[in-house]
């Protein structure tokens, strides 16, 4: 038995990587659950095939960058969530149609209180050194990841974190100390997560989170600091070769616990430099995947020749707004930029009208998702122009801000001629990752006035989703309201999922109410695949976890 108290802090950085770069399931209503067998969310195309190879491309500018394989040490986020899911298979998956599916745990249980957690792990499972998968390498893995190298490299998810507002009188954007929760071993396949709230999201937390991805201990302590070179895991799949930012083969594990899987018996992930050499290497059958192609053009063309898979979007891009500020500390010139605001023209030119507009944090592929929030104030030029002269706005410059990619930065354009169509007057900004986050927290979060961004995933309690964005112990967000705080606490707080929408319901009117940021589309990009490549997420829709969905490569198979 083991008994191990664990300090955490929230988790905002923990996403920053994967969500500005870009971006039970469902949280049922019932208090426990016993997952799904992995695999039986697929749904068969053609005849079912073992063997043969594939190579998977993965653009450079998030999937196809990485620096090290090591959860614990992972500096990109779930943009590394091929590669990490391949190698290390996951706890939990996120299923078609929202269902918990298990791989390597088989079942959990919430307290009636929904603080405690008690998962189950499958028996019988080795790592491919032969270490054995239990409850004890699962603890192993946590403490790692909640404890210095994780909280070093910003990674600390936030399960165990009450999301409190900052000590009465401090500034706004004051994260709360660390504070103390529990993990217990109580069986050599069980353990028991003791939380400090009330948290009916866990298992939804543990998608895509570097704690869904369990590494060998004792390959730990062999390769040391080279780990993340060589890492080892009881994944469908086992390393061949690891040249980061370039070239990652695997090979199908022989040992893998589910018998017939994975299919097939290698996958090369290849880096290449944007979409459209993706495209041309699909047509040349320099690979048979792409991955998170966002070129709507692309996307049309790509359509005459492959299987293209437009899986719903989670995460909506949002304009936000630093209430903390002049000008937007104003409601009323917060009014302003929403009634300025068309995002519909913008859509249609730059992404051909493919994704859905949205007025609130959630998308058409994740829980709680409301399509029309009550009181969100529409476009209405004529009320805009009236706003702009009455709050000055027309007297000043506003500073509009994205990250340095190019329809992040069209769409930004796009929106400064509308807005100075009016009267107002905008200077444009972009950085790079590194330089937008410093963008967002210098000077304690008050030198930005409004950003183009997203903020979402399949449930709104992840890391990466409306707390990012709207929470007051976020760095990344321009809100700092208790009562909102509140709301989104509550939110999390339930197992019974329409509980839980009720509560997100009222905090997405809370935000239109208060005007803290107009919403813009749901994105998720297109997967594209050759024909004969069959697999969830890549050829039948699967929900995305935060901007896409994570594939599981064990279902994944080649019948050309």
């Amino acid at each position: 038995m083991g008994y191990r108290l664990l300090s955490v802090r929230t988790a905002c950085i923990a996403g920053a990587a994967a969500l500005v770069a870009t971006a039970a399931a469902c949280s049922s209503s019932s208090s426990s659950g016993t997952a799904s067998p992995t695999g039986s969310a697929l749904q068969t195309q053609g005849q079912v095939k073992s063997g043969g190879s594939i190579t998977v491309l993965e653009s450079s500018g998030y999937s196809g960058a990485w620096s090290n394989l090591d959860p614990a040490q992972d500096k990109e986020g779930a943009a590394l969530q091929d590669f990490n899911s391949a190698i290390y298979g996951q706890l939990f998956e996120l299923g078609t149609g929202g269902k918990v599916v298990g791989d390597l745990a088989t079942g959990y249980t919430f307290s009636p209180d929904a603080k405690t957690v008690t998962i189950t792990i499958r028996q019988g499972v080795k790592f491919t050194d032969g270490t054995p998968f239990n409850a004890q390498a699962v603890l192993y893995n946590w403490e790692r990841d909640l404890g210095p190298v994780g909280i070093a490299n910003g990674l600390a998810p936030n399960w165990l974190v009450a999301k409190t507002p900052a000590p009465k009188g401090a500034p706004p954007g004051t994260l709360t100390p660390p504070v103390a929760g529990a993990i217990q071993v109580t069986g050599p396949y069980t353990l028991v997560v003791h939380q400090i709230a009330p948290n009916g999201a866990f298992i939804n937390q543990l998608f895509d989170s570097i704690a869904n991805w369990i590494v060998s201990p004792t390959a730990v302590k062999t390769e040391g600091a080279s780990f993340g070179q060589h890492p080892v895991g009881a994944g469908p799949f086992t390393v061949v070769t690891n040249v980061p930012n370039n070239e990652l083969i695997v090979k199908k594990n022989p040992a893998y616990w589910q018998a017939g899987h994975p299919y097939l018996d290698q996958i090369t992930f290849k880096t290449v430099g944007s979409d459209e050499a993706a495209y041309e290497a699909l047509l040349a059958n320099q690979g048979q995947v792409y991955e998170d192609m966002s070129t709507t053009q692309l996307i049309t063309e790509s359509a005459a020749h492959f299987e293209v898979e437009n899986n719903l979007g989670t995460s909506p891009y949002d304009l936000q707004l630093n209430t903390a500020v002049p000008p937007f500390n104003n409601p009323k010139a917060r009014q302003a930029i929403y009634a300025a605001t068309n995002f519909q023209p913008i859509l249609q030119h730059l992404f051909g009208g493919r994704y859905p507009i949205v007025q609130g944090f959630t998308g058409p592929g994740g829980i709680c998702y409301e399509p029309n929030v009550p009181g969100y104030q529409g476009y209405d030029p004529t009320l805009a122009k009236t706003l702009i002269q009455q709050t000055g706005l027309d007297k000043s410059t506003i500073q509009l801000g994205t990250i340095a990619l190019s329809t992040a930065q069209e769409s930004s354009q796009a929106l400064a001629t509308q807005w100075e169509a009016l009267g107002l007057h905008i200077k444009l900004s972009s950085w790079p990752l590194a330089g937008l986050i410093t963008a967002f927290t210098a000077n304690g979060g008050k030198s930005w006035q409004s950003m183009v961004q997203t903020a979402g995933a399949y449930d709104p309690a992840a890391a990466i989703g409306v707390d990012f964005r709207f929470n007051s112990m976020s760095p990344f967000s321009g809100v700092h309201d208790p009562q909102l705080d509140k709301l989104l606490l509550q939110a999390q707080g339930s197992t019974d999922l329409s509980v839980r929408c009720g509560f997100y319901n009222q905090a997405a009117a809370y935000i239109a109410k208060n005007y803290y940021g107009p919403f813009y589309f749901a994105f998720s990009p297109a997967n594209i695949s050759v024909h004969g490549v069959f697999g969830p997420g890549l050829t039948t829709p699967l929900a995305s976890v935060a901007v896409v969905p994570t594939v599981p490569w064990e279902d994944v198979y080649y019948n050309p």
